[in-house]
């Protein structure tokens, strides 16, 4: 491998699901453009090998951390919890201290981490917490990309979240991150509130947070609030596939409909690069060896894309 390839911190994410097994059968691949540092231990790495009948190939350069434990295919586990997010830290410092240059993470179960004790949401929590900034997770692909104004939030909540004054701060640093020209903000509400007829303070807010925005970026770069329901048709997307939601499962049902498989997760608005696939443990398939790549492989492609940009 060239001297001159990025290093990629890879958290291993739950021992239980097929992270270790992405991580096993991707690694000829993305070595031809990245030099990949894997954050688990060598006896956990060796029962993972032995159980997926995978080998462990010579150059895979592993990160020495956490404790080793039985590992449980399919099972969630206070033990994987933890470890998943000693995996996950110790590739955040990493990164910060510059020893590796980017972050890629697979997943890791969110009721593990709760058995664990541990306080977080997930992935984007810690690095909020971490860093004492405000992550923004944007999930897609080049076809279509979805940034969430509230992530990990129940929906019940979501409506007093909607501030003209916060959601143009989270627009504005969107935009500060990937420079997108052209992007749509959704409504709220069915129809984006239908002039009022259904609800529709809350598109007022969003009405006046993408007007503070543009004058603030001194650009037009957000319209809206675009009716949810039209956004995602083909139509639509030829004319604006770079979306804010305001929640969850109206961004990112449809985009998951649309490109499940090749979907990544990108953290911005922090001091280091982080991406990751766009999927969950997948213990109902875990250690069988039909564990899909994809979305692996395009994270890292994104993190490179992202490194390169600088």
């Amino acid at each position: 491998m060239s001297a001159n390839l990025p290093k990629i911190a890879v958290s291993v994410g739950d021992i239980n699901g097929v992270g270790i097994e992405i991580a096993l059968k991707s690694h000829e691949e993305i070595s031809k453009i990245c030099k990949p540092v894997y954050f688990i231990n060598q006896d956990l790495l060796k029962e993972a090998s032995k159980l997926l009948n995978l080998p462990i190939p010579s150059d895979f350069e592993i990160a020495q951390c956490g404790e080793s434990f039985s590992i449980k295919p399919g099972i969630v586990s206070k033990k994987s919890g933890k470890f998943s997010f000693l995996s996950f830290e110790n590739a955040i410092l990493s990164t910060q201290n510059g020893s590796t240059d980017a972050v890629v993470t697979l997943p890791i179960n969110k009721e593990a981490w709760k058995k664990a004790g541990l306080p977080y949401v997930g992935h984007t929590d810690v690095l909020s917490k971490h860093f004492k900034k405000d992550a923004i997770m944007m999930l897609g692909c080049d076809e279509l990309f979805v940034a969430l104004f509230s992530d990990h939030v129940p929906l019940k909540k979501v409506s007093k979240m909607i501030k003209a004054n916060e959601l143009a701060m989270f627009l504005i640093n969107l935009y500060n991150s990937t420079k997108f020209e052209n992007v749509g903000v959704l409504g709220f509400n069915p129809h984006a509130g239908d002039n009022g007829a259904i609800g529709g303070k809350e598109e007022k807010q969003i009405s006046k947070a993408i007007n503070l925005a543009n004058k603030i970026l001194k650009k037009e770069i957000f319209k809206g609030p675009l009716v949810p329901d039209a956004a995602f048709n083909p139509l639509s997307l030829k004319s604006c596939n770079r979306l804010v939601a305001m929640y969850h499962d109206s961004g990112l049902a449809p985009l998951k409909a649309l490109y499940f498989d090749k979907s990544i997760n990108v953290s911005l608005n922090l001091p280091i690069i982080r991406t990751s696939v766009d999927h969950g443990t997948a213990y109902d398939i875990a250690y069988k060896g039909v564990a899909d790549t994809r979305s692996f492989k395009e994270a890292v492609k994104f993190a490179i894309k992202l490194l390169n940009r600088g």
